[in-house]
């Protein structure tokens, strides 16, 4: 049975992820040429170690600690994709809430799952007041698919930070 739900701090711990598989073989990957999206041959497996799950850990407690939110979904209590909104204005006139991480397990991708999560998000940044949110997102020609499915476009703002530091991401927003 599927379950979506706000989690808080106390949701927040290792064993919350022991079964979500983050995995994805990646073959294509879009790239900025000359102004243009290309789409390049750009294969390799993204997975998380036991350092990312820390790192992780420590990212979405912060965004909770500053007020921010984080949403999951379960299926028979066992987690398969959740979604975090940053709670700090962003962009020349605030009008961007970043949506900071948005990811669905393996086995559960093309179900529809990630879709309700990133409507959660952005109706939460929506009642925060943002106009947009603002997405730092992976490259692969899957993960670009979905988001411009949704309606994200080119960031109008692309933040310096977020380019910084993953150069290949593609800055993206969507208007709420």
């Amino acid at each position: 049975m599927i379950q979506y739900r706000n989690l808080d701090s106390n949701d927040i711990c290792r064993d919350l992820f022991k079964d979500f598989i983050r995995r994805q073989v990646v073959t294509k990957c879009l790239r900025r040429e000359n102004g243009e999206w290309v789409v390049k041959d750009d294969p390799f497996i993204d997975d998380w170690s036991e350092d990312d799950y820390r790192f992780l850990l420590e990212c979405l407690h912060n965004t909770l600690q500053t007020g921010g939110a984080l949403f999951g979904v379960f299926d028979g209590g066992t987690l398969k994709g959740f979604a975090s909104v940053e709670s700090r204005p962003m962009g020349t006139r605030g009008q961007y809430r970043e949506l900071s991480s948005l990811h669905v397990s393996a086995e559960c991708r093309r179900r529809g799952l990630g879709r309700v999560l990133f409507a959660k998000a952005a109706g939460w940044a929506r009642a925060q007041g943002a106009e947009k949110l603002y997405i730092s997102s992976h490259s692969a020609l899957e993960t670009q698919r979905f988001y411009r499915a949704l309606g994200c476009t080119d960031a109008l703002e692309p933040d310096a930070a977020h380019t910084a530091r993953e150069p290949f991401d593609c800055q993206l927003e969507y208007r709420l």
